[in-house]
């Protein structure tokens, strides 16, 4: 009688790393159900029982993905004395995670975005509220940076926090085309020569 179910070896956070390394390179509507059970080992019935659908294993490799660059980027932000400082870690940050030799170039989150006119996409929203995190994080910084008079207060800095995520999103979309660490840092040290144009009108 043949044994259903997932095999006895089975990895799930391997799995799940696996996983995100494919929505990563594929995005999500380029990935199969085919593709993953191929890349994981496993059959569709073990796919289901460890993670449930393709939408909630997706969720489950944006949060681990998440995750993983958390940690470096509010360090960034928090543990720099200066605002202009940890702008500069922020982008060099996503930097070095968008361009690292052995992983998929880019970003999940920018480039896995689901297409589709659907506004009501749940996975959409998802993705847009991560992208957004990251401009609130950004902001918290610059709104900290004002009141220590670090920058002006007539500085609009919700649109600064704006520019910021742009730039890195505009990153990955460069990293994705085949752009060198070097290219990205080039990017990034460009975007911060608008934090010291601030800094003079001291």
């Amino acid at each position: 009688m043949a044994i259903r179910g997932r095999p006895r070896s089975f990895d799930r956070k391997a799995a799940l790393e696996r996983a995100m390394e494919l929505f990563w390179e594929r995005g999500y509507r380029g990935t199969s159900l085919t593709d993953i059970t191929t890349a994981l080992g496993i059959n569709r019935p073990s796919l289901y029982a460890a993670f449930g659908n393709k939408e909630a294993l997706f969720r489950e490799a944006v949060a681990l993905y998440s995750d993983n660059l958390r940690g470096p980027v509010e360090s960034a932000l928090r543990g720099e004395l200066t605002a202009r400082a940890a702008i500069a870690k922020t982008l060099y940050t996503y930097a070095e995670a968008f361009s690292r030799p052995g992983t998929p170039l880019g970003c999940l989150v920018v480039l896995s975005a689901t297409d589709g006119p659907d506004n009501d996409d749940p996975l959409r929203e998802l993705l847009t509220e991560l992208r957004g995190s990251l401009q609130a994080g950004i902001l918290l910084r610059l709104q900290f940076a004002v009141r220590e008079k670090e920058i002006p207060d007539t500085v609009n800095i919700a649109a600064l926090a704006d520019y910021f995520g742009t730039v890195v999103y505009g990153m990955a979309i460069q990293a994705r085309d085949g752009a060198p660490y070097d290219a990205l840092i080039a990017t990034a040290d460009l975007a911060i020569t608008v934090m010291e144009t601030i800094e003079t009108r001291q």
